[in-house]
This record gives structure tokens, sequence and C-alpha cells, in this order.
């Protein structure tokens, strides 16, 4: 008998963890969802929630990304997951991607090609498209026949024009390098500007937004007419907002100056720049928002200085966005940070009422963050300002989907299950 092709599964696979959730592909509901985290190690973790929000966990070895992706196969598939599906069930998989460079505009299945391009853009993401290429190979080989499909970091900022992605060095390094700002998180700024256009009954393609992803990655897109025009993120995800580690926006001459003055290498010098610096650089203490807000709550003044560091920059985002896109309908808080610390977006807010932004801050202050969709502007506030739980997992369900049954043109053209007003209930 031929197994019923009932299930999407979605991968994630990071340097050094592998995050997946399986999807009802009928009717679009999460199943089950989890991550694995130390990849590579002899004590990995695999901590896994079924679709009540039960929550198990099992202490694994797991020496690369194959070996993970056979014990995720392998936990689903047992009863103390709750017998999520069985492998003959999986239809498809869809593969996260951190870069596409220029080649890849649109989610696409996989073949040969499509793995020699995601190659040849290791050199832009050396940190992430390799291990995303070991997870699409180990996924080819663990669950065969079945489609894969790359959902691309890059492909919804793809529509910025030349005047904002290039940069202001000899050209010749864009012509035979590509060197220009590509931006990353697409996936979730395009999730948070559809939702957001439902949220204020307009058209997909006749809103403009400000959108604000800010997780321990931090960036911004500012959305003009439905579509990206112009993202914090550059070249490599470093650029743009102070992040938990990495630096953001500085001064190109300070690393040339350390290099001279520690003797520094290239590779340690990157390695300063996205995993010593940012908040993390500024306490030398803290990079988790959590522990960075209680300690400032005790009084601890390098805690206090970090929170303000980070929120002027990204407030001078939004008010540079809101020059550049001439009319904001709306700005939207997402991931971790955004969704949950009522302090970061007062003081990301304050003062711009000059662009008609103005948070009620009793809304502001009892939001529900990752439970439902809020509205924390005031009543008379010109543009709205969301809190909206992202959701990129779904984005490459519905891709990975589409892409199967022939009816995916790309992002632009799509027309999404959470497109719907009905779809969440703003609170």
């Amino acid at each position: 008998m031929t197994a019923n092709k009932s299930k999407i599964m979605t991968l994630n696979c990071g340097s050094s963890s592998v995050k997946y959730s399986l999807w009802d592909k009928s009717t679009l509901t999460r199943i089950c969802s989890g991550i694995l985290e130390r990849v590579g190690t002899k004590n990995a973790l695999l901590r896994h929630s079924d679709s009540k929000g039960q929550e198990s966990s099992l202490d694994t070895e797991c020496l690369n990304h194959s070996d993970a992706i056979k014990t995720i196969l392998s936990y689903i598939t047992t009863e103390t997951s709750g017998r999520a599906a069985d492998l003959q069930e999986i239809a498809a998989v869809g593969h996260r991607v951190v870069h596409g460079g220029e080649k890849f505009k649109r989610s696409v299945i996989i073949d040969a090609t499509t793995i020699k391009t995601i190659e040849d853009c290791c050199a832009l993401a050396p940190l992430h498209n390799p291990p995303n290429l070991e997870g699409i190979k180990a996924a080819e080989k663990l669950v065969p026949n079945v489609p894969q499909a790359a959902v691309f970091d890059t492909a919804f900022l793809s529509t910025m024009p030349p005047h904002v992605y290039m940069y202001a060095i000899p050209y010749e390094f864009y012509r035979d390098f590509r060197v220009r700002k590509y931006g990353f998180h697409g996936t979730s700024h395009l999730y948070l500007s559809k939702r957001a256009a439902v949220l204020l009954r307009k058209g997909t393609f006749d809103v403009n937004l400000i959108t604000l992803h800010i997780g321990n990655g931090v960036s911004i897109t500012a959305v003009k007419g439905g579509l990206a025009y112009d993202h914090s993120m550059g070249f490599t995800p470093l650029e743009g907002a102070i992040m938990g580690t990495r630096c953001g926006d500085i001064d190109p001459a300070i690393p040339l100056y350390l290099m001279e003055k520690k003797g520094y290498t290239p590779s340690e010098m990157d390695a300063l720049l996205n995993k010593k610096s940012g908040l993390l650089g500024t306490t030398e203490k803290y990079y988790d928002r959590r522990d960075l807000v209680a300690a400032a709550n005790r009084g601890d003044e390098r805690a206090k200085l970090a929170i303000e560091m980070e929120c002027y920059r990204l407030r001078k985002y939004v008010g540079a966005y809101a020059a550049s896109l001439g009319r904001v309908d709306a700005v939207v808080f997402s991931a971790g940070v955004g969704e949950n610390l009522p302090l970061y977006r007062a003081k990301i807010c304050a003062n711009l009422e000059l662009f008609g932004i103005t948070i009620d801050h009793r809304k502001n202050d009892s939001a529900v963050g990752r439970k439902g969709e809020t509205d924390i502007s005031t009543a008379d506030s010109r543009t709205k300002v969301f809190v909206i739980p992202t959701n990129e997992e779904l984005v490459m369900v519905e891709d990975t989907k589409a892409l199967m049954e022939g009816r995916y043109d790309d992002h632009f053209k799509m027309q999404y299950s959470f497109e719907r007003e009905d779809f969440v209930v703003l609170e």
C-alpha cells in the first residue's frame, strides 16, 4: 500500500544546530517542532514540542548534520514524541538557505544545478550556506525520492534598487565579486509585511512599512508598495543594527586600525566583530536581552548603556526609513525581543511623533507578544504600530507545497494562507 504523503518538513541547519518542524500538508497546521543543539559533539541535545505544546528532550551524540537529521527523523517516528509521522508520509522537505546571491530571487525545487549555485554562494555566507548544504544533502539521502525545496533568506530582499544596494567602492568589486548589499531574515520580513497589510485592510502592494526583526540577530526592512526597498543588513549579516554579539555599523577603518595595533589576522578580526562585539562587547557579560534588562534594573551601568545604544540605533533606522518611504502605514515589531520586551518598543518609538508614530504605553506594556498580534499605537497615531509574531516556517511550508504542486511563481505573486483576515485575530 502506498503511504499517504500528508506531511511537509522544514529544516533550518545552522553551524551547530538544526531546527525542524513538521506540518500537515492539507491543513497547514504544525504537528511538531524542535531544535537539536550542539551538533558536532558527543553531548548534543534535542528539544521537541508536539502539537499540544508538550515538551520532551533527548541527550544524544551528533558528530555532523547527517547524524542530527537522522536523529530527528528517528525521534519524530517514536512513541516518545507521540509518533508524529511515518517517514513514508513525508511529501517534501523545505530547507532554509541563507544566501541565494543574485541567482535566486524565489524559492526553488532543489536539483544538481541548485546545489552547485548554492555552493557558489558559500563565499558570500561562509558561516551559513555550508551547513545549509549539509542539511540538504543529508535529507536527500535520508528521505529519498521526495521533493526538496530551497527557501532563501535573500529572496524577498531582491527588489532593492541599485542605488540602495550598491556600495561606494570601486565598481570592479561588484562586477567581479558581486560585493553589494543583500540583506537577510527575508522570510520573516515577507511574513510580517503580508500580515501587516491584512491588519491594515489594504492590498499587499498598497502598503509602506518598517518591519523590525529583533532577536539575537537584528534587521530592519523598509517596505515600499509591498516590496523590500531598503534593509539594514548588507553584504553580510554584520552590517546594520547592534546585535547580541555583532557590532553592526561601525567606521570601516576601525578593523584596520585594530589589526595594525593588535596584530589580529582577518579571521580573528572577523570573530571579534561577529562573536565578541555588540551587546556582549559593550557589557562584557550579556548578550541575551533578558539578562541585560535584569542587570540594568539592578543598576548595572554598562547594561543601561548597551540598551540605550541599541535602541538609539534602531530608532535612527526607523527615522531614516520613514524619511525614505515618505509615508509609513505601520511599524512592525517581531522576533524574540520585538515581541516580548515592551521596554525596547517604547524606547525605539520615543520621539517619533514627527513621523506620526505614537504608541499607547498601556497597550504596549500589556501586549500579548507571541500569543497574538497586537496594535500598540494610540487611537490618533497616523502610523499603526503592530507586534506580530513571525512565522518563517509557515512561509517555507507554503512555498514548498506550492512548488510541489506546480503553482508557485514567486514570493510576490504567491497567495499565502496567512493573508486571510481571519488567520490570526488581532488582540
